[in-house]
């Protein structure tokens, strides 16, 4: 007999791991100011923290204010008025009445496959964008699993959560950067003087190096499952909202056996920034990787928990 799953447990389950994949980047960037801290020196690091803060922070907060305008203006999406998609308008306004949310500011980007997208740093500033083709190719209970979807995203925060894991994974990388970079200057100058013979600095400088490298590949890994984590967790707060998954369900199963063309794909690419590919309800992108290294999960595994629920 198949298990049931609680949508509140999926919830609480998934923002647990997210809260936890945080922490480990968190945890990451510590071990990194340490190694850095005994290779070069304290007041060396608190350097290279200071600038890498005030560089990620202010990349980021720009980005973070006005993230729907610039994801809108990347798709050319246009207003969708009442009178112009009432169905649409008439929907969200039903989910948001229900969930005490404010209704966000909703969006239409011509394009014939199956997808949406939300995006503001808060339920005050939010929008939602659909494609022309999900408003043509889904039923009325098909539409509303996919809203309820987005505006879960809205409520739960996730593009600010989505925001802090950047200004973390950002900092990482900037470290990591300006720790590479001045150890090729310092041995291009020649630099070092006395520090040369101490052992203990040389194997520091070494671990440093090696951790330089890798730690923005494994945070930007982590920052993945992250994302995915956070779909997960939109699917189970849809459930929440409308109080069954059948939507949903069949949303992404029409979605899943979407197969573009050749032409559509590199249309695709081209109406689309990659930057802002994680904010769909799936990869617009249809690409064949491994998970692992995707940004969303696999169609068919959520449609698995879904039918579960």
């Amino acid at each position: 007999m198949t298990r049931r799953i609680s949508f509140h447990d999926q919830i609480s389950r998934n923002k647990w791991k997210s809260t936890l994949l945080l922490i480990s980047i968190l945890a990451v960037l510590l071990i990194l100011g340490y190694i850095i801290g005994m290779a070069l020196g304290p007041d060396y690091f608190t350097f290279i923290m200071i600038i890498a803060t005030i560089i990620s922070i202010f990349y980021i907060w720009a980005g973070y204010y006005n993230s729907h305008k610039i994801a809108l203006a990347s798709v050319k999406a246009k207003p969708a008025t009442s009178s112009t998609y009432p169905q649409y308008n008439h929907i969200v306004e039903g989910l948001c009445l229900a969930s005490g949310m404010p209704k966000p500011k909703l969006y239409v980007m011509e394009d014939p496959q199956i997808n949406a997208f939300a995006s503001g740093r808060d339920p005050k500033n939010a929008v939602i964008c659909v494609t022309t083709g999900c408003l043509e190719k889904l039923d009325k209970h098909e539409l509303e699993g996919v809203l309820a979807h987005e505006l879960s995203h809205i409520a739960n925060y996730d593009i600010r959560f989505m925001t802090l894991t950047a200004v973390l994974v950002g900092m990482i990388a900037i470290i990591s950067q300006i720790f590479l970079r001045s150890l090729f200057w310092q041995s291009f100058s020649g630099g070092g003087g006395g520090n040369k013979d101490n052992k203990m600095q040389i194997i520091f400088i070494v671990i440093g190096i090696v951790l330089a490298i890798l730690a923005p590949i494994v945070v930007s890994l982590v920052q993945l499952a992250i994302s995915r984590k956070r779909e997960y967790t939109a699917d189970a707060s849809a459930v929440k909202f409308i109080r069954s998954p059948t939507g949903l369900i069949n949303a992404l199963e029409k979605i899943n056996s979407e197969h573009p063309s050749k032409n559509e794909q590199r249309d695709e690419k081209h109406r689309i920034n990659k930057a802002i590919a994680p904010l769909f309800i799936s990869d617009p992108f249809k690409r064949k990787i491994d998970s692992f290294f995707a940004t969303h999960p696999p169609i068919n595994k959520r449609i698995d928990i879904l039918k579960r629920m």
